[in-house]
């Protein structure tokens, strides 16, 4: 007996193919109709309390300046980097003509913006790409601002004016393959010779390390045994920085492992300013606010992209946006975001009025990126099969949440950093080896 195959392999001409594999193509967005993709975005409709009323009119002109260019210019191109996992070098001059890298940096061409300013503009870069927002923070709020609280008054003038134009890139590296939330056991060691430093060690999970032109780098000093921070140049001879590939979120952030093989740093590149880990802190507790805002500007855009396509798209013979469930996920999500702006904005005042703790960012960065995540989850929901295309802004943002749920530290580390601060007892070793720690 004969099965078809064999059948038809008797019947065609060698080399031809049954006419099923020449079917002419479907042009899917005929055949197919969707809702309008986020290559032309929603216009925003999430800012339910109108909180754009308790912003300066300074603040609010960066905000409608930046979301304007973000829409306009960086929605249409940004699904095919995220896709392909690739940066999108040909944006960073519309970013750059933005003027908001450096932040709330005074002089040296930086923009001198308010904290509140700039985190409004983190978030609604975010609301559109959370990548690009990634990029500017880790340049900005990370790199540059290092060099401003930490450098001395020559490594300002000669790194921080490029570094505003994003004429150079910077990199912050910290974190290590084997000490992620515990940062201070970092193990990158800078030896003393003469004339400069020889630094030895891995870094791990640093975003634009691996086209950086500047890299922030932090040591500890054989001699003192404490941190030190340097600046090490790109073309450094035994520096080494590889892409870290298969992430599933911040796609387009190019994260490396950087590796350091006595790279030796001149004296004029060390930073005075950080002696120990602590003066990490004075940099942190800007750049935890910044990451506060990004999960903001993310449920923003995925709210807004929700409220446009429940209105669109139709099944049962009405709007998606006609049925009760929906309605109330539409307005749980709007809620939440609510919410996360409130404590922001709250965050922000506490900053500039010189009364935030390490507790106030700790507990916003991890309550606002929960709160995001769940935010997200219901908006993959109400987007159907849609909800899992890069096409639809929800499930590129739903993935991006989650390295920003845990970078900055994670949320359990955030929780304990609150933890500590409103019992006055630390709980990040297990009880055994404190006690283990105290013979």
């Amino acid at each position: 007996m004969t099965n078809q195959s064999s059948k038809t392999q008797d019947i065609l001409p060698k080399d031809a193919k049954p006419s099923y594999f020449h079917l002419p193509a479907l042009d899917v967005s005929v055949a197919f109709p969707q809702a309008t993709p986020a290559s032309i975005f929603p216009p925003c409709t999430s800012d339910y309390y109108q909180f754009h009323d308790l912003l300066t009119s300074e603040e609010q002109a960066i905000r409608m300046k930046v979301r304007e260019c973000m829409e306009k210019e960086i929605a249409p191109v940004m699904t095919q980097y995220w896709e392909k996992a690739q940066f999108p070098f040909e944006v960073v001059p519309k970013l750059a003509a933005l003027h908001i890298s450096g932040g709330t940096i005074q002089g040296y061409g930086c923009p001198g913006l308010s904290l509140t300013a700039s985190a409004i503009a983190t978030a609604e870069v975010a609301r559109v790409d959370a990548s690009c927002s990634t990029f500017i923070l880790v340049h900005s709020s990370l790199g540059m601002l290092t060099i401003a609280l930490c450098g001395s008054e020559a490594q300002k003038q000669k790194y921080l004016p490029s570094l505003a134009q994003l004429n150079t890139v910077a990199c912050w590296a910290l974190t290590e393959p084997d000490n992620g939330s515990d940062a201070s056991a970092l193990q990158t060691t800078a030896t003393k010779v003469a004339g400069g430093w020889i630094l030895e060690g891995q870094k791990r999970w640093i975003g634009n390390s691996t086209f950086a032109d500047l890299l922030v780098i932090f040591a500890r000093n054989t001699t003192t045994k404490q941190i030190n921070g340097f600046i090490v140049k790109k073309d450094a001879p035994g520096l080494q920085a590889t892409k870290i590939e298969n992430k599933i979120g911040l796609r387009i952030v190019q994260n490396g492992d950087i590796l350091l093989k006595k790279v030796f740093v001149a004296d004029e590149d060390r930073l005075p300013g950080v002696n120990s880990f602590q003066d990490t802190n004075k940099v942190l507790a800007v750049s935890r606010v910044m990451v506060a805002w990004q999960p903001i500007g993310i449920s923003m855009g995925v709210y807004d992209m929700c409220h446009r396509y429940l209105k669109e798209r139709k099944q049962f013979g009405a709007p998606l946006a006609a049925f009760q469930i929906n309605q109330q996920k539409l307005v749980h999500m709007l809620g939440n975001i609510q919410a996360m702006i409130l404590i922001g904005w709250r965050l922000c005042k506490l900053y500039e009025n010189s009364k935030m703790t390490p507790g106030h960012a700790s507990l916003a960065k991890s309550w606002i990126t929960l709160k995001a995540r769940e935010t997200a989850s219901l908006g993959r929901e109400l987007l159907g099969g849609n909800g899992i295309l890069a096409d639809f802004l929800v499930a590129k943002a739903f993935c991006d949440l989650e390295p920003i749920f845990t970078y900055e530290g994670t949320y359990d580390i955030n929780s304990l950093v609150t933890g500590r601060e409103i019992t006055g007892i630390a709980s990040f070793k297990p009880a055994a080896l404190r006690q283990q720690s105290r013979l």
